[in-house]
């Protein structure tokens, strides 16, 4: 009878295992989603009229495509070779050029109803050719040729991606030059195809001869000859004409039926003294005025100007130099007449939009607008204009909140930006309308604050906020009279783009972020230990600033700081609509602020230090209570501290033997264990008997807590820190909560603190609910937990007995959260780097432990609690802690049993960056720096993913109907085959539970 129950008790256990696991994957999945910002190191532009789709290639071998708002591709050479240069086709196809002499073709194809970008064929050059130095396309042959640094012309069919036996060598182009002329003429420098004659083109070589060639009859029809550098050729569209730029910043206008001379001597627009080098120039026919409008890059007097980096926009009398912060990569024109398909029939170009593109950024200038004004981009947004310090998330913004400050950021922006329709509208987004509204939040090194729309894949600036104004600095003012003397001076500079790499004073920097969108609150703490607390206004007003000094150290008698001043404060400031502080807490020492907490409904702040912590009551402006974390030894101050414990030479190779000896253990118990017969077997993790699996998430959590039989892991020795380590008083985590502390029947307001150290402060609050301005907040000690192992404390969470966290603040008042369960046995989650545990409140007895340094070598970098909804089933939700790791991996536990649900490898273990800065969202994605223009998204949560959904719609003529390339892709190429994946998408492919 017994074997039989046991045997009934076996197969439900593994039907249990089974609907558990079904549920797992209803939940969770990784999945890298989109990338947020300006491509990294980008190298090559282009872009394609026919299609309306602008092309960005990058150094690290990055492909992306960008067309109407949404609609994005992207894709990755294999080899990650430098983007040289991108060459569009229309319809369905473009070729890259990369460093290695190597083309490649893309295709954009069609699947599942949505575009992709693939790589059909790559096509790798022989040793007859050296290093390609100019190209022309030649869209309506289907043609490539490629001019090499030897002097010779190579063509490549775009149809069989071959390389044609045409060639047109440099000693075949001099048979017909005169004597004086023939002298080796150097590498191509400037191909350009004949406006009305598609078989002729130009071709200019380094030491000023020019070659009109017929590609018909192979023979060259006219030599011109000047003798200066040439940089570059520009056609004019009647084909009469074109122009010249050389190596010492003039320009020459030559007419096609005078070979002996330029119409004119070469003009040098910024001489007479020595310039630069004019690098490339276009010259296109506009409908206003009959003049030309033309535009290079470079040219800049070497002496006073030649470290800016410019292109110039020369129209008639109008002239105006954009002056960038960056080099200029490229740049190119938008006509209409290209978009319309009228190129031969409109006796105009009409250029409509400049494109810049530089090293740190991409600009769009608005060419039909009386003053050229910049576009406000929708997507390639310079996230980076100042170096990213911080981050924080916000879900789901109230739509009051969001309406105040997109119109608070159309006042600041909507002088200095076009008012024209958006320029690029290539391809159709069929992602959903966005019905919640998300917002990432940056803080920059020179002080500013910056708010982006992050709700759908493009991310766009909504607000920005400048902390320099709050504090009394000259060097604002100077900025503000600098650019008021660059409109008179000459050249005409105008300074364009948002990429600013330098800052004003190193203290400005932003270091911790929090946002309570429901009260319009926002708390920003520096590095010089200013701590401001803003409230969001309509209207504009001028305030007279105080600041509340809070000592941290006022026990240290014989301490003595070392670091960096406090930042002085104005006394009076004009402040626009938007954020406007409320209070100015400065931290005494200055340190960099380590830790940030805000109660909006009690009115409370807290900061921290590497000194200390302070509670403050920012509306009655005082200070409730300070606590000085340094060891009562340590009398010298901390400057710019560091988060790293130090750790000698003899600790780490015996850890590092450790771990090699543990590594070797578990991989011999992963292979399987003996059973009574001798055979291996492999070790399962096995579930006790549970009745159902209910769509309510305390059943689940019921379900969860039950027990696992597993084998004990083996566990490594985890030495103790030294408890006088001056980096442990850093606080890492504070954290306000209403819970039972001291009681098990009545909760009070609470306020939690965790060291570095693994020391962990807890205090009583009495808060008077009426009569604030009589009665003064309390704060008093109550109880300390002192972690084994000294390790720093990542995060403190308290739980309700539905092991739910505890909803911020005015949450439930606004109906965005369900009222906690008040009624007893809550439960408080403490973190630190190398173990969870679950106390029991208020006792404090431990109620479940997971040891990842000791098990696994890992440590704990972030944690975050997440709200998983099935993808299957709307109504199903259930609350699980998500820690990331120092190697990039994502673990999810269940709560409050801290059972492990799954593991991905999500971020690259060497990016320490990466790690670092990484956020989680509260539905599952997450947020990190992949470099420092660019913000990586991927998800964890089954239901929630954001990623590009768009259609390019093309017709079956021209390349596009080569089903011969297309045919010879082997079937691993496929998009969705694991080859085309990203490392870290084939990595966290098997998921561990």
């Amino acid at each position: 009878m017994e074997s039989m129950l046991r045997k009934l008790g076996l197969k439900k256990e593994h039907r249990d295992m089974e609907m558990r696991q079904r549920l797992q994957k209803q939940l969770f999945g990784f999945k890298l989603c989109v990338e947020h910002g300006f491509p990294n190191k980008a190298s090559a532009v282009a872009y394609d009229p026919e299609l309306g789709l602008l092309c960005i290639g990058t150094k690290t071998g990055a492909l992306k495509i960008f067309g109407a708002p949404g609609v994005q591709l992207s894709a990755q050479h294999e080899e990650n070779f430098a983007v040289l240069n991108i060459f569009c086709f229309g319809q369905s196809h473009l070729v890259t050029l990369c460093t290695d002499n190597s083309l490649h073709l893309w295709e954009i194809a069609t699947q599942d109803g949505m575009s992709v970008l693939q790589e059909t064929q790559s096509l790798p050059f022989e040793n007859r050719i050296n290093n390609i130095s100019a190209s022309c396309s030649l869209v309506k042959t289907e043609e490539l040729l490629l001019g090499t640094e030897h002097g010779h012309i190579y063509s490549v069919n775009l149809r069989t991606f071959k390389f044609l036996d045409q060639v047109i060598y440099q000693e075949t182009v001099m048979q017909n030059a005169p004597e004086t002329c023939r002298v080796n003429p150097g590498a191509v420098e400037s191909v350009v195809l004949h406006p009305t004659q598609p078989e002729k083109i130009l071709i200019g070589y380094n030491r000023g001869l020019i070659a009109f060639w017929n590609m018909r009859q192979n023979k060259t029809e006219q030599i011109y000859n000047i003798s200066l550098q040439l940089e570059c050729i520009a056609m004019h569209r009647n084909g009469k004409e074109f122009m010249t730029a050389h190596g010492n910043g003039s320009y020459a206008v030559w007419s096609m039926a005078d070979i002996q001379k330029p119409k004119s001597a070469p003009t040098s627009p910024y001489g007479p003294f020595p310039c630069k080098a004019i690098h490339k120039l276009q010259w296109k026919t506009t409908k206003s005025g009959g003049h030309t409008l033309m535009v290079f890059s470079g040219g800049m007097p070497r002496a006073s100007h030649g470290d800016h980096h410019t292109v110039t926009v020369m129209h008639g009398t109008k002239h105006v130099v954009y002056d960038f912060t960056s080099k200029v990569v490229d740049f190119f024109t938008i006509c209409s007449t290209e978009e319309l398909h009228a190129h031969s029939k409109s006796e105009y170009d009409d250029p409509h939009t400049l494109v810049v593109l530089v090293e740190e950024e991409i600009v769009f200038i608005d060419l039909h607008s009386e003053n050229w004004p910049v576009f406000r981009a929708p997507y390639l947004a310079t996230v980076h204009s100042s170096a990213i310090t911080c981050s924080a998330h916000v879900a789901n913004v109230p739509k009051t909140m969001w309406t105040k400050l997109f119109e608070a950021g159309n006042q600041q922006m909507g002088l200095t930006y076009s008012s024209e329709e958006w320029p690029i509208q290539g391809g159709v987004s069929l992602r959903p309308d966005v019905t919640v509204q998300d917002m990432l939040i940056t803080g920059h090194e020179d002080g500013s604050v910056r708010f982006w729309d992050v709700s759908s894949t493009d991310i766009s600036l909504i607000y920005k906020l400048a902390t320099v104004n709050i504090f009394n600095l000259s060097t604002a003012n100077d900025e503000v009279d600098n650019n008021a003397d660059m409109e008179d001076e000459w050249p005409p500079f105008r300074k364009v783009g948002t990429y600013d790499p330098f800052s004003d004073d190193p203290r400005l920097a932003i270091q911790k972020i929090i946002m309570c969108p429901l009260s319009e609150m926002l708390i920003i703490g520096g590095t010089a230990g200013q701590i401001i607390i803003l409230q969001f206004e309509r209207e504009g007003r001028e305030l007279d600033l105080h600041r509340v000094d809070a000592n941290l150290i006022c026990d240290r008698d014989n301490f003595i700081w070392k670091g960096h001043d406090a930042l002085p404060l104005k006394r009076e400031t004009k402040f626009q609509p938007g954020f406007q502080p409320v209070c100015i807490v400065q931290l005494n020492p200055p340190a960099t602020c380590t830790a940030l907490a805000l109660h909006s409904e009690w009115q409370l702040l807290s900061a921290g230090t590497a000194h200390g912590f302070t509670v403050i009551d920012y509306v009655k402006r005082y200070v409730v209570q300070t606590k000085c974390t340094l060891n009562i030894n340590d009398v010298t101050g901390i400057g710019e501290s560091t988060m790293s414990r130090r750790k000698s030479f003899k600790k780490s190779l015996r850890e590092s033997f450790r771990r090699m000896q543990s590594g070797r253990s578990q991989r011999r118990r992963r292979l399987g264990s003996k059973s009574d017969d001798g055979k291996m077997r492999p070790v399962i993790a096995q579930r006790k008997v549970v009745r159902e699996l209910s769509t309510t998430s305390s059943q689940h959590r019921n379900m969860d807590s039950i027990d696992h039989e597993v084998s004990k892991p083996v566990e490594r020795q985890v030495e103790a820190r030294s408890s006088e380590d001056s980096a442990g008083s850093i606080v890492r985590s504070l954290y306000f909560a209403d819970t039972f502390l001291t009681s098990a029947q009545t909760p009070s307001p609470t306020f939690w603190a965790g060291t570095n150290g693994g020391h962990i402060f807890i205090y009583q609050l009495s808060i008077p609910s009426t009569g604030r301005d009589i009665t003064s907040v309390q704060c008093n000690i109550a109880k300390e937990i002192r972690l084994k192992h000294h390790a720093p404390v990542v995060s403190i969470c308290v739980i309700d007995r539905n092991a739910m966290p505890l909803p911020a603040s005015f949450e439930v008042q606004h109906e965005r959260a369900k009222s906690p369960d008040m009624s007893g046995n809550h439960s408080v989650i403490i973190c630190s780097e190398e173990q969870l545990k679950v106390f029991s409140l208020p006792s404090l007895g431990v109620r479940e432990k997971v040891k990842l340094t000791a098990v696994e070598g890992t440590k704990v970098r972030k944690v975050s609690y997440v709200n998983f909804r099935s993808r299957a089933d709307e109504s199903y939700m259930e609350c699980d802690l998500v820690a990331l790791t120092n190697q990039g991996e994502v673990h999810v536990y269940s709560v409050p049993s801290l059972r492990r649900q799954m593991k991905y490898e999500c971020i690259k273990r060497d990016d320490g960056i990466g790690i670092g800065s990484c956020i989680f969202t509260q539905n599952g994605e997450a947020f990190y720096l992949s470099s420092s223009s660019e913000f990586s998204r991927f998800s964890i949560s089954a239901r929630n993913i954001t990623t590009p959904m768009c259609l390019i719609q093309m017709s079956n003529e021209g390349i596009s109907a080569n089903e011969s390339v297309v045919s010879k892709r082997s079937p691993g190429n496929s998009p969705n085959s694991s080859a085309n994946r990203s490392p870290l998408e084939r990595m966290a492919m098997t998921p561990v539970s």
